[in-house]
């Protein structure tokens, strides 16, 4: 599985002309899920994203992640969104291929099982919504941007 992780002040999604998910301060969570992936992979990749050290301490050192601000009652939103486009393979030409992405009912699934994972490890989890054509708007708080790749253990 794919993500690819934003320190955000703030961000929504917006379908339609209607906010569906929002956040305040937190990580706004571009999700994609690969042809072969599992539960098992979700869950691993929500694990590492909830511990990644990105928000700063007191001293100014990003050694807090989303969760430590939850705790501290300082706001640290999940906004959970599926992109299926972080799986493209650029290197055929100008025109992306998607060939490794997830099947649909596949994809949905996986993506619903990690946004449920998260509702019960996070108090504060937004959501966007699956297969629908999305308006993310964020303000990228650094910025500070990383993807994150869980891969099958063999």
């Amino acid at each position: 599985m794919l993500a690819l992780i934003q320190r955000v002040r703030r961000a929504s999604v917006t379908i339609e002309g209607t906010v569906v998910g929002q956040i305040g301060a937190g990580l706004l969570v571009l999700v994609c899920a690969e042809q072969g992936d599992t539960p098992a992979q979700a869950d691993k990749l929500l694990a590492k994203i909830l511990k990644l050290r990105i928000f700063s301490d007191a001293q100014g050192k990003m050694n807090r992640c989303v969760q430590d601000l939850d705790g501290a009652g300082l706001h640290g939103g999940l906004l959970l969104v599926s992109q299926f486009t972080l799986a493209a393979d650029t290197s055929g030409g100008n025109r992306p291929s998607f060939t490794q992405v997830a099947a649909p009912d596949l994809g949905r699934a996986l993506y619903e099982h990690f946004v449920q994972q998260a509702r019960g490890a996070h108090s504060e989890v937004a959501t966007g919504v699956f297969a629908a054509d999305m308006q993310v708007e964020l303000v990228n708080d650094g910025p500070v941007t990383i993807p994150m790749r869980v891969q099958p253990s063999i």
